[in-house]
């Protein structure tokens, strides 16, 4: 599929989004790292009309179906959301003990080589691939996939047991964070 069809049209509709790390890499592993990614969520939330439908985050991704409000536009949430948790999660691996500090900052310092925007290193990849879904029926294809993710990679037996993801919000169980049900 081309990069056109990746737009954002409609800056309040409702959109499936994916976050990648840079070359894949394994950072959610570690605690620090998810807690900055659902706080950050959280707090978009409450004071940047995010409007989050699902999510899950899994070991080198995150994956959203989310819209947001007037007067915020969905691609200020995009920019904004990528780059403070980029250099609130690089700030970590450099400050905090991280056995593959080193190794990570490498692939994410020659990553950012490339672009000429990118000062030293490049987090997050650079699109985040925005489908508008604009029925219910292309929502909640997106909401099982989503919550379906890490049953598939293994990670456990049923959606509601993966503490990173809404499908424990869906399931009535306690998450991370609140969402808004659909």
């Amino acid at each position: 599929m081309s990069s056109e069809n990746y737009r954002i049209e409609k800056q309040n509709a409702v959109y499936f989004l994916t976050f990648t790390v840079t070359d894949w890499v394994d950072v959610f592993t570690r605690l620090n790292y998810r807690n900055i990614i659902s706080e950050s969520l959280d707090y978009c939330r409450k004071h940047k009309g995010l409007k989050l439908y699902a999510w899950c985050l899994m070991t080198n991704h995150i994956h959203l179906v989310c819209s947001i409000e007037s007067p915020f536009r969905m691609t200020d949430f995009l920019r904004d959301y990528k780059k403070f948790t980029a250099k609130k999660i690089l700030n970590d691996i450099q400050h905090l003990p991280e056995s593959r500090r080193d190794w990570m900052l490498y692939r994410f310092e020659f990553a950012g080589k490339f672009d000429n925007r990118i000062q030293k290193y490049r987090f997050w990849q650079d699109k985040s691939h925005p489908v508008e879904l604009s029925t219910t029926e292309m929502i909640e294809q997106r909401i099982n996939y989503i919550h379906e993710n890490p049953v598939k990679t293994g990670l456990v037996a049923s959606a509601e047991d993966y503490l990173y993801s809404s499908a424990r919000n869906y399931a009535g169980l306690d998450s991370v964070i609140e969402i808004d049900l659909i």
